[in-house]
């Protein structure tokens, strides 16, 4: 399937802004079921500084807004072809090692809430349908509800309060799989919603690494695997180290972020 993605992020000040930096991981990652057909980052408001591959070989773009600037706005847009491969990215690569996937961190670190839904699980089933159960273990103890969570929630705080969303679907599997000794990790990226074209928000879900098969992506929020419909952007240890857009200002100015996203299936491909 081919997907055609606009993805505007705006941020508006109420005051002129003297110095700011941000991080961008908005550009889709190659490989695996998806090949990148046309992708581009266009800023308003500010320039491009530089780029660099991270640590989970995300590309990152660091931007400086414009001194005086009262808004700066990223334009992503482009075009991916998508191999649906259920879920299943495949064997790992890049520079971090494997174990170091199964290292907690503030936003992962497990505590009694998730430790009894782990133990709650069946013993002795297959990597693979372990986490599947596990999957649908999370979705039925955290419901999605928006508005319920921020960035800072942890996947403890999702359990106490039985609400998030798809980040904190995400953290809450991430953080059980690592306890069952599974590395996992944090994917960012958009997904095509059936019958709705504009969106407000990009897509989350996890990935575990399971033997023969690789990284395999779940979403809980869905109840499936990753097909055709989910585009790849960014992975991470948690959501800060694939998060689209990061960064830092100086001076008192309040913001105000809006977002705008369409994710369809390109005409080309419907032909």
């Amino acid at each position: 399937m081919r997907l055609s993605i606009s993805h505007r992020t705006t941020y508006s000040f109420d005051a002129p802004v003297d110095y700011a930096l941000q991080q961008l991981r908005l550009t889709p990652k190659p490989g695996g079921a998806q090949r990148v057909l046309r992708w581009s980052n266009t800023v308003t408001g500010g320039q491009k500084e530089l780029s660099f591959e991270d640590q989970h070989a995300n590309k990152v773009e660091l931007v400086s807004v414009t001194p005086g600037a009262r808004e700066i706005s990223v334009l992503s847009e482009g075009e991916l072809e998508i191999e649906d491969r259920a879920g299943v990215h495949g064997p790992h690569a890049g520079y971090m090692p494997l174990w170091l996937f199964e290292r907690s961190t503030p936003l992962t670190r497990p505590g009694a809430r998730c430790r009894k839904l782990v133990s709650g699980l069946r013993a002795g089933n297959a990597p693979l349908e372990r986490l599947h159960t596990l999957s649908s273990a999370v979705a039925d103890a955290v419901q999605y509800q928006t508005g319920s969570s921020n960035v800072a929630t942890t996947a403890e705080d999702a359990l106490e309060a039985g609400a998030g969303v798809c980040q904190d679907h995400a953290h809450v599997f991430i953080t059980c799989a690592r306890l069952m000794a599974i590395p996992a990790r944090y994917v960012s990226g958009y997904l095509m919603m059936e019958g709705q074209v504009s969106q407000e928000a990009t897509h989350a879900w996890a990935e575990a690494h399971v033997p023969d098969l690789g990284w395999v992506g779940f979403d809980v929020s869905n109840a499936i695997s990753p097909d055709a419909r989910y585009v790849r952007v960014a992975t991470g240890l948690d959501y800060t180290e694939a998060a689209p857009v990061n960064g830092f200002r100086f001076g008192t100015a309040r913001e105000e972020l809006s977002v705008a996203i369409e994710v369809r299936q390109a005409e080309t491909d419907s032909q």
